[in-house]
C-alpha cells in the first residue's frame, strides 16, 4: 500500500524562500519522480503572486499512451472539499447560513427523520443520539462532527456520532455531505448549480464539474492503481460535495489562485477559511478515527482550517488539501508569503511518494505536514 511504501527520492534542489521554481526546473523534477515512482501521469500547476505562472502535464492519460495535456479531464477526488468550503463561505459572507449555528436551525425536522435517502445516506441511523443538535456547519467543514470517514467504514455500515461535535478532528466526507444536505434540502439550493454560478463560471473553469458531462469523454485521464493496473474513468452521476468533481489542471490552477487571492469572498471569510479552527491532535490522518496521540507525537503548528489544513512552517503560514483514491493522488500546497501554490494531479497513485519532494522543488520547503498526510513514506 502507498502508505507503506519507502521511497528514497532525489530531486532538483528546492527555490530560494518566496520565489517558485521556474518551468524548466519544475518539469526536470516532474520527469524524475515519474522515473523514480513508476507514474504514468502527472499535471503540475504553479501560482506565483496569486497569477498562473505555468501549467505542466506529463506522461500519458490511458493504456492506450494517449497524452495527458491541460485539458485533460481528472478526478479532483477531495480537492473537492475545498471547492465546496469556499462557497460556503460565500453563503457565510451572504448571511444564508452561520458556521456556528446549528444545523438543526436550517432543517425542516429533526435529522433522523431524513432516512435512507439514496444522494446522501441514512441520516435515520442517529435516532437516539441527540448530540447530532449540536453539529454546526464548521463541526462539518472541520471534520469534527464526530463521524467516521463514511458510515459503510463503520462495522455494521450505520452511521454514528463517535464523540462530542467540535471536541477533536477525525476527517469525514460525511460529515461534507452532511452539509451538502443542509444547503440543499434546509435552505433550497442545488451544490452543482450554485458551484458552477459563484466558482467555475466566474473563476473560468469551464471544463470543471461535480457530475459528469458527455463532453468530457474526449479527453479523459485513466488512472492507475498501486500495483500497476489500469482503473477506468468512473462517469459520476451524482453531485457529492465530499469527492465527484472532475477537473482539469488547467481549471484547478485557476481555482488555487482565485483562493490565495481571496476572490468573491470577503476579507474575514477569506482569512476564516485559512485560519486554524481547530487543533490536530492526532499523529497521522488516516485511519479517520484514530486515537487523538500524546503531545509529545503531535505535529505542531497544524489545525483544521475550513476544508482545508492549515500550518505554519518556514515560510509562515500555509494551506493544504490532498485528494486521494485508488488510482489517483492529488496535493494543493498555497503559502501566504508570495500568494504562492503548487497544484499537482496525478491519474497514478504511485505518484504520491514523489509530492514532498515534488512540493519543495517547486516551492521551497514549506512545513506542509507529510508525515501526517503519508506517515509511511520516507520521502523528505
Amino acid at each position: 500500500m502507498m502508505r507503506d511504501m519507502i521511497l528514497a527520492l532525489t530531486i532538483l534542489a528546492a527555490p530560494a524562500s518566496a520565489q517558485v521554481a521556474p518551468a524548466a526546473q519544475v518539469a526536470d523534477a516532474a520527469r524524475a519522480a515519474m522515473a523514480q515512482t513508476g507514474a504514468k501521469g502527472l499535471a503540475i500547476a504553479v501560482i506565483d503572486r496569486g497569477k498562473v505562472a505555468s501549467v505542466q502535464t506529463f506522461g500519458a492519460r490511458n493504456a492506450k499512451g494517449a497524452p495527458l495535456d491541460p485539458t485533460t479531464i481528472m478526478y479532483g477526488a477531495s480537492i473537492t472539499k475545498t471547492v465546496f468550503a469556499h462557497l460556503v463561505l460565500q453563503l457565510v459572507d451572504e448571511g444564508r447560513i452561520d458556521l456556528d449555528v446549528p444545523i438543526a436551525k436550517y432543517l425542516a425536522k429533526p435529522l433522523p427523520d431524513y432516512r435512507n435517502l439514496d444522494a446522501y445516506g441514512n441520516w435515520g441511523d442517529l435516532a437516539g443520539d441527540e448530540r447530532w443538535r449540536a453539529i454546526t456547519p464548521r463541526h462539518l467543514l472541520t471534520h469534527s462532527a464526530g463521524f467516521a470517514n463514511f458510515h459503510w467504514d463503520e462495522p455494521d455500515r450505520k452511521l454514528r456520532i463517535h464523540f462530542a461535535p467540535g471536541s477533536r478532528y477525525a476527517y469525514s466526507g460525511e460529515g461534507i455531505m452532511l452539509l451538502q444536505f443542509v444547503l440543499e434540502a434546509g435552505l433550497g439550493l442545488k451544490v452543482g448549480d450554485e458551484l458552477q454560478r459563484r466558482i467555475f463560471d466566474p473563476f473560468g473553469m469551464p471544463d470543471t464539474s461535480l457530475i459528469w458531462r458527455p463532453a468530457f469523454a474526449r479527453n479523459l485521464a485513466d488512472g492507475w492503481r498501486i500495483d500497476g493496473s489500469v482503473e477506468p474513468h468512473d462517469d459520476r452521476s451524482r453531485v457529492r460535495a465530499a469527492g465527484s468533481m472532475d477537473t482539469t489542471i488547467a481549471d484547478i490552477a485557476r481555482f488555487a489562485a482565485a483562493l490565495v487571492r481571496g476572490d468573491r469572498l470577503s476579507k474575514r471569510a477569506h482569512a476564516e477559511m485559512r485560519r486554524i479552527s481547530l487543533p490536530i491532535t492526532t499523529a497521522a490522518q488516516f485511519p479517520s478515527l484514530t486515537p487523538e496521540a500524546p503531545p509529545a507525537k503531535r505535529h505542531p503548528g497544524i489545525g483544521a482550517g475550513l476544508g482545508l489544513v492549515a500550518f505554519s512552517g518556514p515560510q509562515g503560514r500555509g494551506v493544504f488539501k490532498g485528494g486521494h483514491n485508488d488510482s489517483t493522488g492529488n496535493t494543493m500546497v498555497c503559502v501566504d508569503k508570495g500568494k504562492r501554490c503548487v497544484v499537482i494531479l496525478a491519474n497514478d497513485v504511485r505518484a504520491e511518494a514523489a509530492f514532498p519532494a515534488l512540493v519543495r522543488a517547486v516551492l521551497g520547503e514549506t512545513g506542509v505536514p507529510y508525515r501526517w498526510e503519508y506517515p509511511g513514506l520516507k520521502a523528505y
